[in-house]
Order: structure tokens, then sequence, then C-alpha cells
């Protein structure tokens, strides 16, 4: 299967243009492609640094992921994978892992079901998401069981890696439906992994607070989005691939309710266990996490469309990372960077102290000529009234408007310097220079850093 960054657009090259350049455009000669629209994939940088550094990228994903979701210890080494899940009443992947291999041993070499996910099998695989995205008004869908001797026909069939014509007529949509829930259900781990199991935990967790810091019962879908993001990034490839089809396809399903009458919570509750329980535990074992699961498969559906971006300031690190920016003064900026975000934008809040400093002692001097004009002006308010006088302050008037003009223009503020350097950049990463970190949030009426962990008001990371 074709890598992400080739799917949604043409990779441009690389050449010797200047290191602040925001990308690179690709020279072709050919008349016939000329005219034709130049496709950029926004997160190119972020797969470039995800298949070329592992480490770095995922030192830079889970940091922002612990800024927005508070795992301890062992949650985290479990996020890392440094240990095993543990859940209620001592199940744990270890008895499906064996089980899976007893499996494994009994089938033949290169078979789909119950084998770990490839891309070799989800291209099998995609042949029932495609078909299914044909048939997507038969009501039940997901929900009505098909007929096993034909699923038995079919599971053979990708088994053995045959092309199949699902068109022909011989397949009813039950059967392909009951058949990809068949395949998901028999993976050795759920499609998010058990690393990931605590950690969608937490994102259900994520709610919004009022006023006076209170957290309240409304979910806070901006960090939810933000959160899943992140942790689709760390997904291995072939799971984060099959996801991704799999999510558009119930999201265009649910799309369809009216005639399938399959909302997004009734497909919840049919793909939920397979995409998010931990294997070998019932719907005792998760007791009350089981709503959470449920209504967290609910939300992905619903927002499966802006869920595979990557956040904007982890395109930034990743940008800065191969391009490098004014900002930085040297190579060493760069390898600070990519460690980790909070510490990234250390030299851009460098420069801004360095700016204050300057503009302290500016001040100063334009302090002491404000007050010497000042007691001129009042001179000339105790003269005697005369034609002198009234020259003097009109004077007085076009000298104060030019000092205000100059004291505007000679005191920038850093955000709009890094506008003017970085004028051809995206929208968004303005937002992101302006801010000074990519833990800062900006709200109409206030600007405040975040360090480390999240504050706890709305509108704050």
């Amino acid at each position: 299967m074709a890598t992400e960054a080739q799917s949604e657009g043409e990779v441009p090259a690389r050449d010797s243009r200047p290191s602040d350049a925001i990308c690179n455009f690709v020279i072709c000669n050919d008349s016939s492609l000329r005219g034709q629209p130049i496709i950029f994939n926004p997160d190119f940088f972020v797969e470039k640094l995800r298949h070329e550094n592992p480490e770095v990228f995922t030192e830079l994903v889970v940091s922002n992921i612990t800024r927005l979701i508070d795992l301890p210890g062992t949650e985290l080494a479990q996020l890392m994978g440094e240990v095993d899940l543990k859940l209620p009443g001592g199940a744990g992947p270890a008895a499906g892992f064996f089980r899976s291999l007893m499996s494994l041993k009994r089938k033949e070499k290169g078979v789909v079901f119950g084998s770990p996910l490839t891309e070799e099998g989800i291209a099998q695989i995609y042949q029932l998401i495609e078909y299914l995205h044909k048939n997507l008004r038969v009501e039940g869908l997901f929900r009505v069981p098909g007929n096993s001797v034909r699923q038995q026909i079919l599971r053979d069939a990708l088994n053995s890696g045959t092309d199949i014509d699902l068109e022909s007529g011989e397949f009813h949509s039950n059967d392909v439906a009951t058949l990809l829930k068949m395949f998901l259900g028999e993976l050795p781990e759920p499609l998010l992994t058990h690393k990931h199991f605590h950690a969608h935990l937490k994102i259900a967790d994520l709610m919004q607070f009022d006023d006076k810091g209170n957290k309240t019962n409304v979910p806070d879908k901006e960090r939810q989005i933000e959160a899943l993001q992140l942790l689709f990034l760390i997904l291995p490839p072939p799971n984060r691939n099959l996801l991704k089809l799999l999510l558009d396809l119930l999201y265009q399903t649910a799309k369809k309710q009216d005639k399938n009458k399959m909302s997004a919570y009734n497909l919840a509750l049919m793909f939920a266990p397979h995409v998010l329980w931990p294997k070998n535990v019932t719907a005792n074992d998760l007791q009350e996490n089981i709503t959470k699961l449920n209504n967290g498969m609910a939300f992905m559906i619903k927002h499966s469309q802006k869920l595979f971006k990557a956040p904007v300031y982890i395109r930034e690190c990743a940008r800065l990372h191969y391009l490098g920016s004014r900002t930085q003064a040297s190579k060493d900026d760069l390898d600070l960077i990519a460690s980790c975000p909070t510490k990234s934008f250390q030299l851009a809040k460098s420069q801004k102290q360095n700016w204050v400093d300057s503009c302290s002692h500016q001040e100063e001097t334009q302090q002491r000529t404000e007050e010497a004009l000042r007691e001129l002006f009042q001179h000339v308010h105790s003269m005697p009234e005369s034609a002198k006088k009234k020259q003097l302050i009109r004077q007085r008037k076009v000298l104060g408007n030019q000092m205000m003009s100059e004291k505007k223009n000679k005191y920038p503020t850093p955000e709009s310097v890094a506008i003017g350097e970085l004028k051809r950049a995206s929208k968004e990463n303005m937002n992101l220079l302006l801010s000074g970190s990519p833990a800062v949030t900006m709200t109409p009426t206030r600007l405040k850093w975040s360090e480390g962990k999240k504050e706890g008001k709305k509108g704050f990371l």
C-alpha cells in the first residue's frame, strides 16, 4: 500500500533553495502536465520525521499527549510499550497472544484472518471496504448477519490471496459487512492496540471548564480531537492505515442513516469491541468503562475527517527539523526543536527577551524627551493669549502626533516582526509563530503560556 504521503499528493523534490523556504517545487518539463495543480501534503515533513527519526518523532508526539491528558507512570509506560496492559479481573494481552500464536501455527503461511496486521492483509480486506462503499443504503448494515456459507467462501478466497468479484451478485452486502467485522475480531490485538487503551479512557474524560475553573460535564471536543490526532500519529503504520479506511467507511455509513438505520452510535456498538476493547475481556471486566469506550468510538466516527491530520505545531516542528527557519541561529537550534516542543521555541522566547531589553533602554530615553516636552508645553499654556501662543499650540499637536506614530513604528511587537519575516507562511503557521510556542492558545481576551501540564480552564492547553 502506498504511504500516506504518496496517497495524499506528490512529494516535492528537495533542492538548493534557501533553508527558510516553506516548501520546494517540482520542476517538470513535460508539456502535457503543465497547468495541472501541484498538490503538497502538509504532513509531508511529519511523515518524513516519523520514518527517518522515529525516536525523536515519538518523543515529540508523546510530550504533547501528556500535556493534554494525565498519564501516571504505569499508564505512560504502557503507552510506550515498556510494560504490559493490566485490566480489572486479571485479564491481559498475554493469554490472547498465546492463543493467537497457536492459531497461527495451525494456519498456512500468508493467511489474512487471525494473523497480525500487515499491508498485504489490508490490501485484501480493502476489497470488502470498497464494495461496502457502494452499498451503504442497505438497512441494518453491519447489524444484520450474513449467510455463513457464503462468508466461508469469501474468507477462503481472501486467505488464498484471490481477487474476488463481489459485483457478480453471488454475495450480499450483509455477508461482506459481517466478514469485515470478523476480520477485525480475529486480529491478535484491537485495531487501536493494547498500549493505547488507557490513553483513550483519559481522552473520554476531557471536559470543558467554566469561568471559575470548575470542571463541567460538557466534553471538550477540541482537546479530544487534538489528543486523538496525536495518538493516531504513533500507531503502527498498518493499524493507522486500516483505521483511516474503516472510520471513513463508518462515517459515510452514518451519513446514510436515514436509509440504513445505522447511526454513528449504533455503528460504535458494533465496532468498539474490535477497535478499542482489549482482547480476552468481557463487558463485566470493563464495567463502567463500557460507556466511555462506546462513546469514544462514536466520537471517532463523527469526527473521522479531522483525526488524521497532524496538529499544526507538530507540522511546524517537523518542518523546522529539516528546513530550518530565520528564527534559528545555528544547527544546534534545529536539534533542540526536534527534541521537545516546549524546548523547541526557547530561542524564540530568548529573542523576545532581547527585544524587551533593547526597548527598555530606548523607552527611558523616550520618557526623558517626553518629560522635557511636557514642561515646554506647560510654559506655552502659561503665556498670555496671542498669535504666537496659538501657533506654538498647533505645532505641539503636530509634534505630538508625530511622536505617537514614531513610537508605534519604533517598537514593533515580536508578533508583527514574525509576520513580516514569514509572510509567505500559512495562516496556521503564522498563528503558531505569533504564540511563540506550540503550547500556547489565543483567545479573544487573553494569551497565556502553558508550561508543562495543561491549565484547567477552557481555551487553554
